[in-house]
């Protein structure tokens, strides 16, 4: 990314990293990215953020730098417009999508119901068409160990000798209906959907990254899933990018 600036000098540049990289080294890598775009003229400034602040249902944290060259002023992060008592909730984003209970759904298929709040509106646009809303065909067993997790909950809550050949972190963990939901990874199978015994299906997992319905994931389910895991939330995205608007002078 700095070879790019220093090779195109754009007016401003955006980066994003995970919130980890800003005590790595004692803070050494931090400080030497903003000490090289410095030196090529850029006023950069720092800052980690959380997506569930701009209206995103996931607690998702990120570094992320925003430089402006040849600026006297420095880029202040947009005021957030959510806060933790008012954060949308994995029910506010997805409790609109078919069940897939007794169906592993297609890839282009369609809405069972109406929209239930202005977020799945937003989601949903002018889009008539429901793509990427496919369940894995989890095994009975699977299945069954899932439908002893809460909502909520992970494999602390199963039953002993259940379950324990995924003892980590994150296993068996199950999105929560009235919170955002952790970080959307590229893998999707340690995670949950909050009600049904099945992983999210990539649509689950974009609305969640703020996806509209309208944006079409291509490739196996693997690649579908990658894109989505390591994508930007969008309505993060567009919080960041029309605060960088005021520091770019409209010109003809």
């Amino acid at each position: 990314m700095i070879e790019t600036v220093r090779r195109f000098k754009p007016k401003a540049f955006l980066i994003e990293n995970v919130p980890g990289m800003a005590n790595l080294y004692g803070g050494a890598v931090k400080e030497e990215i903003i000490r090289r775009f410095t030196q090529m003229g850029y006023k950069v400034s720092c800052k980690i953020v959380c997506a569930a602040d701009y209206g995103v249902p996931q607690i998702r944290k990120r570094l992320v730098f925003i430089g402006l060259r040849d600026s006297k002023a420095s880029y202040e992060f947009p005021v957030p417009y959510r806060l933790p008592d008012n954060y949308l909730t994995c029910e506010d984003a997805i409790s609109d999508l078919p069940a897939l209970v007794d169906t592993l759904g297609e890839e282009v298929g369609k809405y069972e119901m109406e929209p239930l709040n202005d977020f799945q509106k937003l989601m949903r646009g002018a889009c008539t068409t429901l793509y990427n809303h496919t369940a894995i065909n989890h095994k009975q067993f699977v299945k069954d160990v899932i439908a002893l997790v809460p909502d909520g909950g992970n494999y602390k809550d199963l039953p002993s000798g259940v379950g324990e050949s995924r003892t980590f972190h994150m296993a068996w963990t199950r999105l929560n209906s009235k919170k955002p939901a952790r970080t959307v990874d590229t893998g999707h199978r340690n995670l949950f959907h909050y009600k049904y015994n099945r992983c999210p299906t990539v649509r689950e997992s974009a609305r969640i990254q703020t996806f509209p319905d309208d944006f079409v994931f291509l490739g196996n389910r693997g690649q579908q899933n990658k894109q989505v895991g390591n994508a930007v939330p969008v309505l993060m995205a567009k919080a960041l990018a029309t605060k960088l608007l005021d520091y770019m002078p409209y010109e003809t």
